[in-house]
């Protein structure tokens, strides 16, 4: 992430290492999701599938006791992951693994809940819960968050950014049924509410980017990422009243 000459990657990561988020949350709406959940103990298993560096991780640790592992794909998170971990004090139950959401390495039927912010779309949604469903207990929790439309309007700009970006956006009621479909019991689903995305995420996430611009000034590659980040900055503005973020909770039956 030195790099002279920096990759649209190696600034991603750069980006994000040291931010407490990688992607809109908050800690009221953790708390509101964990709300309809059943009690867990220290003997539960829990997997935060791309946990990135960990803040909602440390957060769920908080709330939950049990063992928690955290799963990204990138070792530089997974690294700071199991720094925040250390510094807590909790790496004796959370631990932090290189790992891919679609191919996870548990054993089937061992997690008692999988925890997932803002990645699932990576994989696609109806892929992502269907995978995960097998290593799932009979009665356990997935909670996850992931990009849905609001309204029944669907602007075209909104929909090329997220297709682009190599996700998409479905209805809230298709999620649901896609959900059910899937192998799990709906139990809930709300929006994440803006300070999520614009103090949360977006505002941190620029401070760090004008740090790049000032890092590497004059690099056409950190002028293109900026602008990119940017409109989405700009698109969510605009347009945030047709789509966001939404938690889907459901049990495995």
């Amino acid at each position: 992430m030195e790099a002279k000459h920096p990759s649209m990657l190696d600034l991603l990561l750069e980006t994000h290492i040291d931010l407490e988020r990688q992607g809109p949350g908050s800690s009221e709406a953790i708390e509101q999701a964990l709300g309809f959940l059943k009690p867990f103990n220290r003997f539960s298993e829990i997997a935060d599938l791309g946990c990135g560096t960990g803040g909602q991780t440390m957060l769920l640790a908080q709330y939950l006791p049990g063992t928690i592992t955290g799963l990204d794909m990138f070792p530089e998170f997974i690294d700071t992951f199991n720094k925040n971990a250390k510094s807590r004090n909790l790496a004796n139950r959370v631990t932090g693994m290189v790992g891919f959401m679609e191919a996870l390495p548990f054993q089937k039927n061992s997690l008692d809940l999988i925890w997932s912010e803002g990645a699932i779309d990576n994989i696609g949604f109806e892929e992502g819960l269907s995978h995960w469903h097998d290593f799932l207990k009979e009665g356990g929790f997935v909670a996850v968050t992931s990009p849905s439309w609001l309204t029944k309007e669907h602007p075209g700009t909104v929909e090329r950014f997220w297709s682009d970006a190599g996700s998409r956006l479905d209805r809230i009621s298709d999620n649901i049924e896609t959900m059910q479909k899937c192998g799990y019991q709906f139990i809930a689903s709300f929006a994440l509410p803006e300070p999520c995305w614009t103090e949360n995420y977006f505002i941190p996430r620029e401070a760090a980017i004008n740090r790049l611009l000032e890092k590497y000034a004059g690099n056409e590659t950190v002028l293109a990422y900026a602008a990119q980040n940017r409109y989405e900055t700009e698109l969510y503005s605009k347009y945030s009243q047709y789509y966001g973020y939404v938690f889907y909770i459901g049990r495995a039956i």
